[in-house]
């Protein structure tokens, strides 16, 4: 897990600082729990899905097939 603050909020968007080295990341607004407020601390999990990753390979390789 990765921590990140809420630095601040431009319009729709969300300022967070992310991790120890509090690099500055632009994230929608709308994709945050209600409520938040500046200075609130997030913990984020990012995974990889594999599933969705090969699912659209397969897609993208018959589109391109369907073309020649």
């Amino acid at each position: 897990m990765v921590q990140a603050v809420i630095d601040r909020f431009e319009e729709q968007k969300a300022v967070l600082l992310v991790g120890e080295a509090e690099q500055k990341v632009i994230f929608p607004r709308n994709c945050l729990p209600e409520g938040l407020q500046e200075g609130d601390y997030l913990q984020m999990e990012i995974t990889y899905d594999r599933e969705a990753t090969t699912a659209a390979r397969q897609e993208a390789a018959a589109l391109l097939r369907e073309l020649d």
